[in-house]
C-alpha cells in the first residue's frame, strides 16, 4: 500500500468515527447543560466551594465566576511550581524559577499548555498529576461553559440570564471529561502508553554517559491533553514519544479525542436551540475547513523533489517513521485547526508551505473546528460577521436565530476578531524590534521569522504547539507569551459574555419572507468565505515575509 493511500484510509477512518459519536455525545451534552438535576458528587462539590448552582447568572457575574476561578488556578498553579523542591514525589527536581512558573501556570489555566521547559526533566509526580493534569480538565470545561452561555444567548430571550458558571463548570467535568477520559485512558494503557509512578532509572549506556527516563501517570494526562485540547505532553517529545503515543492506532485514537467534542458541540448547539439544521450548517462549515487543510497539508508534504524524498515516500524529516507522512499531517492539522498544541512530528521541519498552514489555522481563530468550547463560541462569532455582512449586502438588519445583531452586537464581535491579531502582531514585531529576542532563533532569514511569529500565534491563539526552532526559555519570551496567553483567553471571553447577555435579553423577531436562511449551504459557503477573508486580510503581511517567502524560494 502506498503511503498517499494509508494516510487517505486514516482519514476515511478517522471521519467515520466521528460521525458515529457525533450524535450520542452532542445529545448528551445537551442532556448535561439544560438537567436541573445534581449528582451527589457534584452537591459535594457545590457545598465545598460554598456555591449555589440553581441562582441564574447574568453575563457580569457569569464573567466574574470565570476569572476567579481561573486567577485561583494561576496562583495555586504558580505556587506549587515555585515549592516543587519541598514537594513529595518531586523526583529530585528543584523548584522551577520565576518567570518559567508564571508562563507554565498562565499556559494551563488558558488551555495553552505552552511549554519553554523538558518535562521529563523538570515537573515531578505531583506537579504533574495534582496541577498540570488538574487544569486540563477544568481549563477545558470553563471554556465548554463560556460557549454554552453564548448558546443560552441565542436560545432565551427577555432576560439576561445565562445560567451558573459553577453549576456548568463542574457539569462539563464530572458529567462530560471525566467518564470519556476514564475509557480512554483505558484504550491508551491497552495501546502501550505507560500509566505509573515510577522514578528515573537508567535504560542504557553509552561512551559518556547513560540514557535515563523516568516514568508517570502518562495515559490519564495524555486522554484529558487530547480530548480537553490541551496540548502539554509529559515528555519533551510530546505526542511523538512512544510512552505517549506508541502506535499508529494510538495515533489516530488521539486525534480523534482532539476533534471529538468541538464537533459533538455543534449538535449541542442545534439541540439547545431548537433547531438541528443550525447546528449542521455551523459542522458542515467546520468540516469543508478541516478537511480541505488536511487535503492541502497532505499534498504539500507529499509532494516532494529529488530522489531522496521520493525513497522516504514524503517530507519525512522531523516525523515518526511509525506514522508516516500521512497520520503527521493529520494530526498537524486536527492541533492547530483546535486549541490542542500536542505535536507528533516537528512543525519546524514541515516544508515551507506545511510549516504555513499551521500558522493559518491557528490564525483562523481555530475554529474549524476548535478548541473545547471555544472552537464553538469563536465560529458563532463568525457566523454573527457573515450574517452582518449579508445584511449589507441587501440593505436589511441582519438577523442571527432570531435575534437582530444591531450596534452593540456588531462591535462586541468586531472587539472579538480583533484582540487576537493586535496580540500576534504587535508581540511579533517587538520581538523582531528588539535586539535580545532575535538571538533565541536557531535560524535567520524567513524560517527564523516564522519561528517568532508561529509561537506568540500559538500563544495568543491558546495552541501551545512550538515551531521547535525558538528557544522560548528566556525572561522575554516566558513574561510576553505568558501575557499574550492570557489575554488571549480570557480577554475574548469578556465580549462572548457580553454578546451573550445582550442577545438573551432580545425579544425574538418574527422570520419572514426576507430573512437570511442561516441553515442552507449557501449561507455556509458565506461562512467560509467570510472566515477566509478575514484571517487572509489581517496575516497575509506577516505569511508573506514568513512562510510563503520560504515556500516559494525552495
Amino acid at each position: 500500500m502506498s503511503p498517499v493511500t494509508a494516510g487517505a484510509l486514516q482519514l476515511l477512518a478517522l471521519i467515520a468515527a466521528l460521525a458515529l459519536a457525533y450524535r450520542p455525545l452532542g445529545d448528551h451534552m445537551a442532556r448535561v447543560y439544560s438537567s436541573e438535576k445534581h449528582y451527589k458528587p457534584e452537591k459535594w462539590i457545590y457545598k465545598a466551594i460554598g456555591a449555589n448552582p440553581n441562582a441564574e447568572m447574568h453575563w457580569p457575574a457569569y464573567l466574574r465566576g470565570v476569572l476567579a476561578f481561573s486567577a485561583v488556578g494561576v496562583l495555586f498553579l504558580y505556587g506549587m511550581q515555585r515549592l516543587q523542591g519541598s514537594l513529595p514525589g518531586s523526583l529530585g527536581f528543584v523548584s522551577i524559577d520565576p518567570d518559567q512558573a508564571f508562563n507554565t501556570a498562565a499556559s494551563f489555566v488558558a488551555n495553552t499548555n505552552w511549554q519553554s521547559y523538558y518535562g521529563e526533566q523538570a515537573m515531578g509526580h505531583v506537579v504533574q498529576t495534582g496541577g498540570l493534569a488538574v487544569q486540563n480538565f477544568v481549563s477545558a470545561a470553563v471554556g465548554m461553559a463560556v460557549a454554552v452561555a453564548l448558546v443560552r444567548g441565542f436560545a432565551r430571550s427577555r432576560t439576561g440570564e445565562l445560567g451558573n458558571f459553577w453549576s456548568d463548570l463542574v457539569r462539563g467535568t464530572v458529567r462530560v471529561l471525566l467518564p470519556i477520559s476514564v475509557i480512554g485512558a483505558v484504550v491508551l494503557v491497552a495501546c502501550g502508553v505507560i500509566q505509573n509512578f515510577a522514578g528515573i532509572h537508567e535504560v542504557g549506556q553509552f561512551a559518556g554517559g547513560s540514557q535515563q527516563w523516568n516514568g508517570g501517570a502518562v495515559a490519564s494526562q495524555e486522554v484529558i491533553k487530547e480530548l480537553g485540547t490541551n496540548g502539554g505532553g509529559y515528555f519533551n517529545a510530546n505526542s511523538a514519544h512512544p510512552f505517549e503515543n506508541p502506535t499508529p492506532f494510538s495515533n489516530l485514537f488521539e486525534i480523534f479525542l482532539i476533534l471529538l467534542i468541538p464537533f459533538a458541540l455543534t449538535r449541542t448547539f442545534g439541540r439547545m436551540v431548537g433547531n438541528l439544521r443550525q447546528g449542521y450548517a455551523i459542522l458542515a462549515t467546520m468540516g469543508v475547513i478541516w478537511i480541505a487543510f488536511t487535503a492541502l497539508m497532505m499534498w504539500t508534504e507529499f509532494t516532494h523533489h529529488g530522489p531522496a524524498l521520493q525513497a522516504a515516500g514524503g517530507a519525512m524529516e522531523g516525523k515518526e517513521t511509525r506514522f508516516g507522512v500521512g497520520g503527521s499531517s493529520i494530526f498537524a492539522v486536527a492541533t492547530t485547526l483546535t486549541s490542542t498544541g500536542a505535536v507528533n512530528s516537528f512543525h519546524s521541519s514541515y516544508t515551507g508551505l506545511g510549516g504555513g498552514i499551521t500558522l493559518l489555522g491557528m490564525q483562523l481563530g481555530e475554529i474549524a473546528p476548535g478548541g473545547v468550547g471555544s472552537g464553538l463560541y469563536g465560529m458563532l462569532i463568525m457566523a454573527i460577521i457573515a450574517v452582518f455582512i449579508a445584511g449589507l449586502m441587501v440593505g436589511r438588519t441582519p438577523e442571527y436565530l432570531g435575534k437582530k445583531i444591531g450596534t452593540r452586537e456588531i462591535k462586541l464581535a468586531a472587539c472579538y476578531i480583533l484582540v487576537t491579531p493586535a496580540l500576534v502582531l504587535c508581540f511579533t514585531a517587538a520581538a523582531m524590534a528588539l535586539p535580545t529576542p532575535g538571538n533565541s532563533m536557531t535560524n535567520s532569514g524567513a524560517h527564523g521569522f516564522s519561528e517568532i511569529l508561529y509561537a506568540y500565534t500559538s500563544g495568543a491563539n491558546n495552541n501551545g504547539s512550538a515551531f521547535a526552532g525558538l528557544n522560548a526559555d528566556t525572561q522575554w519570551f516566558n513574561s510576553t507569551i505568558g501575557i499574550a496567553m492570557l489575554l488571549g483567553r480570557f480577554l475574548p471571553m469578556v465580549f462572548v459574555l457580553a454578546l451573550a447577555g445582550s442577545l438573551a435579553e432580545q425579544k425574538p423577531v418574527p422570520e419572514t419572507a426576507g430573512t437570511l436562511r442561516t441553515d442552507k449551504p449557501l449561507y455556509a459557503g458565506l461562512l467560509v468565505g467570510t472566515i477566509v477573508v478575514i484571517t487572509g486580510l489581517t496575516y497575509f503581511p506577516a505569511l508573506a515575509l514568513g512562510p510563503l517567502a520560504e515556500g516559494l524560494a525552495s
